[in-house]
Formats: C-alpha cells, structure tokens, sequence
C-alpha cells in the first residue's frame, strides 16, 4: 500500500486500525538523477579510456578469431570442421555461380563473392554455426539495383544484344560517363557500389549499437518477406528455364509484367533449354527429396547438384549445344583474381536507399539463425559484432568485384548436421573454393544457363514449402498469419522491397491494434482463497456487495485512453458522465418547478412525443432517478495488467476517480507496477489539492483483497447525488 508521499511510515500509522493488515513494502530509495553533462562525461571516460586490460579485451571481441583459435580443439573438433568445410565448398561452387545469374553478374564474380565472405566471417563472426555466403534474396535485391542502373546508363538488355557480337556493348552514356566499359564490367560496378554501401550502413548500425533492431523483425514477417521473394525468384527464372531472352521488369508489379512477358514470348521458346531443364528437374527434385528423408542416416547430403553440373556441362560441350541451338551457357570464366578497384562514389546516391533495405535484411537475416544456432548449442552471440562481421563482408569484398552476402538457412542446416564445430570449417571452404578460382572454374564454360535456373529453383523449396503451414500458423495465431501473408503478397505482387516495410508497418498495426481492443473485465473470487479472475472466463467466482473489482490488460497511453474509460463505464453499468448530465437536467427541470409551482405529470410515450424535448427528458430523468439506486459504492482497479502510462493515461485515471467521487463511488487502485507508481507520483494523482480530495483515500494497494478490504472499510458519504431522491 502506498500513500500520496510514497512514505512507508505513513502506511503503518494508517494501518494499525485495520484488522486485516495489508501487506506493506518500503520502496528502495532511488538514485539522484545525474545532470546531463555529468552523464555524458562519465560515458565518454568510460569509453575513451584506455587499460591494457580493456585494449586486449575490445581486440578480442572485435576479432573473435583470436579468441577461439589458441583453444581450438584439435583433436575433437578438426575432423566435423573439416568434412562440414568440404560439403559446403562442393555445394558452394554450383550455387555461386547459379546465384550470379540471378544477381545478373557474371558466374566468376558469384564464386569470389563466397569465397572472400567466407573468410572474413570465420575472422570477425560470433557463430560458430552459420555458413556466410550467397543467399537468393539479397541476390534477387541487387539484381533489380543491377539491371535499373544498367538501363539508366544506356546499355541494352541483354535480349537485345546480338549473337555474333555479345561482348559488345554500348558505352554508358545514360549517366554521362566516358570511362570504357562493357555491360558486365558495368553490372559488377553497380553489384559492388551497393555492395559497399549497405556494408557501410551496416557497419554504422553497430557502432551506433542498433543491434537490437533486429527484434522488430518478427519471424513471421522474415519467413513471409523470404517467400514472398521467392515466388519473385522463382518467376525470374523461367526464362531461364524455357530459354527466352526478355530483359527484367522493372518497378512495381514486376511479377505481372514478367508473366506477361513470359506468354507474350511463349512462341521463342529455345526446344533445347526446355528439354535440359525438364531433364535437371527430374533428377534434383526427387534427389533433394532423398537427402530429406535420409539426411538421420547420411553423414553428409549427397552433392547431387554438383553431380548435374558436371554432366550438364560435358553433355553442353560435346553436343555443341549453344552453336548448333543457340542455348544460352555461362561464357567465359577467367582463372585468378582481378585486381581491386574502387566503387563508383557517384552511384552512391542513386542506389543509398536501395542498399538500406539490402543493409536490414542481411542484418536481420544473419542474427536471427546465429542467435537461433547458438541457443541450439549452448552458447551466446553479439549482435552488433554480427553486424560489424556481416558489413566487413560486404565493404572488404567490394573492392573484389564481389556482391552482397548474408548467412544462408539451407547451407547452415547442411554445415551444423555435417559436424561444424567452428569457423575453421569456414576456412576449408574458402579453401575449395580457392581451388575452384585458381584452377577449374575455365571448365565451365560450356554450362547452360537453364541449368543454373534449375538449381536455384529447386534451392527455393524450402521457402515456397510455408504454403503449407498457412492453415497451421492460422489455427496457432492469426496475427502471425495475417503478418505472413501481407508480407508475402506485397513482396511478390507490388514490390520486393516494399514488402519488408509493409511488413513493420503491419507489424506495429497489430501490436497498436491489440492495445486498441482491450476490454475492461470484471473479477470475482474464488469460495475458498483470495484469487481474482475473470467472472466471464470462470465459473463459481464471487463478487463482493458495494464493491466491484476490474482488470485491464493493456497500457493506458494516449491512443487506447478514452477507450478505457468507455470499456470501464460499460463493464460497472455505471456511466458517471451519463449520471452526471441527467442529474443537470433534473436539477434545471426541478427548479424550473419551483419557479412555475407546477409539478408535471407522467405522461405515456404518446404524449411524450408531442411535448417539448427538454420537459420530456426532465420527467423521465425524476422518473428513473426516484426509482434508481447506485449499488457499487467502492471500485477496485487492477492495475496489474497496465504495463506503463503516459499523461493521457495519467489524466484519465484521474478524470474516472473524480467522476465516479461526485456519484459518491470510490476509485481504488492495486497491483501497479513500480513504473505505474512512478508514473502516477510525477503526474500528481496523489496530489490531493487539485482536486480538493480527501488525501487519506489516495492511494494503492500491493494486493486486490487488500484493495477490497479497504474499500469495505471505508465510508464514503453519498453526497448531493444520494440526497436529491
């Protein structure tokens, strides 16, 4: 129980008389708020200042390599790091250069782009667990960036590029520039610019400590943005996959203007691609169905996609495929690494906004399956180092000609079930991967571009299998479902990226909208101890006479406070307002009796409706006011519900205890929080001058029955309002 003054010897003294004792706890003192300047200067000492101690400590936590590798287990953990680093590298090499295609870059730059994430994650990362690398989504994001610029700048789609001269491409001359360069080393330079930029941004996020951002993005709202993305995937790829050359739509309802364009072109189809593509289809999709099934009992998944690139590309060469049929195949894919080069710095602004939305979704991506895996096995992550490790993957790579890299559900599963145990097994992977640049990625020259389609269709499995949960993610909570499928429908009907922020929006809706349609209930008791619950929920719950409890289960903030006080006045049957306005309009009418010495008869509803409005509700309110009594004489709110207040919430508590005090009905409050206590010390709810209340009678209680105890012991005059009758 807690007075006006929040003082507990004041509590004592008032309690001695009560028999029942109510339960008394003494606040801890609080800390003497500090100035600002104080404040600011104790934050910059404490990070500025500079110990050996703490030098060693920020190194080992910016670079957790050095703290994991002096104890890396040898013995126990090379041979799980080794063997999940070898299948992750198999698996790697026919996705990186499948994933180049739909970031339209050039298949070398998919398996640079892998291969220098993979090593920079296994240096700065917090996982022990998740594979960095390609992911489709971000690779769908940058290649909508890729192929805008590259109509911007004026190089043709490359549908209208001729077949006798597909390395010659118009200059860029959209954007003024007269620095040399064909339609892919362009294509690179946009991957790279954003690349760079959302790093950038990403980087900037943790050292700003913007890590727990990532908690606004529910999993709902992820799992819908990736399926939804993958439908986007999936319908860019057929193309691919019938051989028909029709650049990207570009903008809004691009999933429309693609299906359009697929129907329209239908008649084009290269018989070749469609045969290749329906033959990969058969073997994949049942092999991938089979590492599925038995994935308990195999020590490692099978690299069945490895397997149809390899045939695909000798059956390619030797049938001459792309001379004798025209079907499109991956070119030229030069050994070694190309030298850095800056990103273009006057792309920037053209693509800022676009790389935010790379920028979140990486991020949220990579945090979510770290903290997911390392809760899984034991261990804690920091999620402004994985920001930090995930924007060093994008920002060094740039300067490589690679583009923007996250962590992957689908390779994590494989390298966590294959006996990861840290990030050397990263390490192994770059290592493959090495291998593959150094020396076999010329052997691919031959591979048909419907091959790589097939793959990354057959990757997006999982994703577009949420379709199948949707009845059960209904029947669980229907407003995940509805986040789901808004965000899945905006990102693959409107737009990919404006499905991630119809998705928050949404998701703020909901929570707004939960606190918008909480009701006041009424509590009764149990027969046997002193437990309050919902009389409506409950059966055999007892309510007390004169006395009637109430919960809210919702804040009291300015968007929800008149509906609180609507939901309470309906839930007592007791609207003091409504009380109040009647009780006006019968003075007025008794007055103007006294003044007139007529007293008006009842009349029927007939003679009602022809008399004048006010007299009419003058009699009728002497009617009901002679015959109506006021039962409730205490109220008890339980506030235990009410997580926090702001000043309308303040104002309104105050408006509902004055109100019902002028109707002669006690407000008391019970279980608040200290953060609702708090809240209503600074607003002067116990400030009994205002209001000129008696200061006694203001003030909570820790528990309901002591709340009703009170109340019953209380004796509240009834006032001008029990006098009139």
């Amino acid at each position: 129980m807690l007075p006006k003054d929040d003082s507990c010897a004041a509590v004592e003294d008032r309690a001695e008389g009560d028999p029942q004792h109510p339960l008394i706890l003494e606040r801890v003192e609080k800390k003497t708020e500090k100035k600002w300047h104080t404040v600011v200067l104790d934050r910059v000492k404490k990070h500025c200042s500079c110990t050996p101690e703490k030098v060693k400590s920020k190194i080992l936590g910016f670079v957790p390599i050095l703290k994991w590798l002096p104890r890396y287990k040898l013995r126990d953990w090379i041979l799980g790091d080794l063997m999940s680093g070898i299948i992750i590298g198999i698996l790697l090499v026919p996705q990186s250069i499948a994933y180049s295609l739909l970031a339209s870059q050039d298949p070398i730059y998919g398996i640079y782009t892998s291969f220098f994430a993979s090593v920079i994650y296994a240096i700065l990362g917090s996982s022990r667990h998740i594979s960095v690398g390609i992911f489709g989504v971000l690779c769908l994001l940058v290649g909508q960036v890729v192929d805008r610029e590259l109509a911007l700048a004026g190089y043709l789609p490359e549908s209208s590029i001729g077949i006798n001269n597909s390395d010659t491409l118009l200059a860029g001359q959209g954007n003024g520039s007269n620095v040399e360069c064909d339609r892919s080393c362009y294509a690179i330079t946009v991957g790279a610019t954003v690349t760079f930029t959302a790093g950038i941004y990403q980087v900037l996020m943790g050292l700003l400590q913007v890590g727990f951002v990532s908690v606004y993005l529910s999993d709902s709202l992820l799992s819908g943005f990736a399926t939804g993305a993958s439908l986007t995937i999936l319908t860019s790829q057929i193309k691919f996959l019938l051989g028909l050359k029709i650049p990207r739509p570009q903008g809004w309802f691009t999933m429309f203007k693609t299906w359009y364009g697929l129907f329209t072109n239908l008649a084009t189809t290269n018989i070749c691609d469609l045969i290749t593509s329906l033959v990969c289809l058969a073997v994949l999709i049942p092999a991938k169905e089979l590492n599925d099934l038995f994935k308990s009992k195999l020590k490692a998944p099978i690299p069945f996609e490895l397997f149809v690139v390899v045939i695909a590309t000798l059956a390619s060469h030797f049938g001459h495929f792309s001379s004798e049929y025209g079907s499109g195949v991956a070119g030229d894919i030069p050994t070694g690494f190309l030298p850095p080069q800056l990103p273009a710095w006057k792309l920037i602004p053209n693509v800022a906004m676009d790389a935010f939305s790379i920028a979140i979704v990486g991020f949220a991506i990579t945090v979510s399956l770290s903290e997911m895996f390392a809760k899984k096995h034991g261990y804690t992550v920091d999620a402004n180092q994985e920001m930090y490790a995930i924007g060093f993957c994008n920002i060094l790579p740039s300067f490589f000609r690679c583009f923007t890299t996250s962590a992957a559900l689908t390779k994590t599963l494989v390298k966590e079930s294959t006996g990861c145990q840290t990030q050397m097994s990263g390490l192994i992977t770059a290592v493959i991967l090495l291998l593959v640049l150094l020396v076999i990625a010329p052997l691919f020259y031959s591979l048909q571009k419907c091959v790589l389609a097939v793959i990354i269709v057959v990757n997006l499995r999982g994703a577009l299998g949420k379709f199948r949960d949707i009845p059960q993610m209904w029947r669980v909570n229907r407003i995940d479902a509805s986040i789901w499928l808004i965000t899945m429908a905006t990102s693959a009907l409107v737009n990919t990226e404006l499905g991630l922020l119809v998705g928050v929006l949404a998701s703020a809706f909901f929570v707004l909208g939960r606190t918008q349609q909480a009701q006041v209930m009424e509590l009764g008791h149990t027969a046997t101890r002193e437990h309050y619950e919902n009389v409506s929920s409950y059966r055999g719950l007892q309510t007390h006479s004169g006395v009637a409890v109430f919960r809210y289960e919702a804040p009291i903030y300015y968007a929800n406070q008149s509906l609180f006080k609507k939901s309470l006045y309906k839930c007592a049957d007791l609207n003091p307002v409504k009380q109040k306005a009647l009780r006006l309009k019968f003075k007025k009418n008794k007055k103007q009796q006294e003044e007139t010495g007529k007293i008006p008869k009842v009349k029927s509803e007939d003679d009602l409706s022809k008399e004048n409005e006010v007299e009419a509700s003058a009699s009728i309110t002497m009617m009901l006011d002679e015959k109506s009594s006021i039962n409730i004489r205490s109220l008890v709110i339980d506030c235990s519900g009410i997580l926090f207040l702001d000043t309308a919430g303040i104002n309104a508590l105050k408006e509902v205890r004055k109100d019902y005090r002028e109707l002669g009905v006690e407000v008391v409050l019970a279980q608040c929080n200290t953060s609702v206590l708090d809240s209503l010390e600074r607003g002067g709810y116990y400030d009994s001058k205002k209001d000129g209340e008696v200061g006694k009678n203001n003030m909570t209680f820790f528990t309901i029955a002591d709340a009703v105890n009170y109340a019953q012991s209380i004796n509240v005059p009834n006032g001008d309002y029990d006098n009139k009758s």
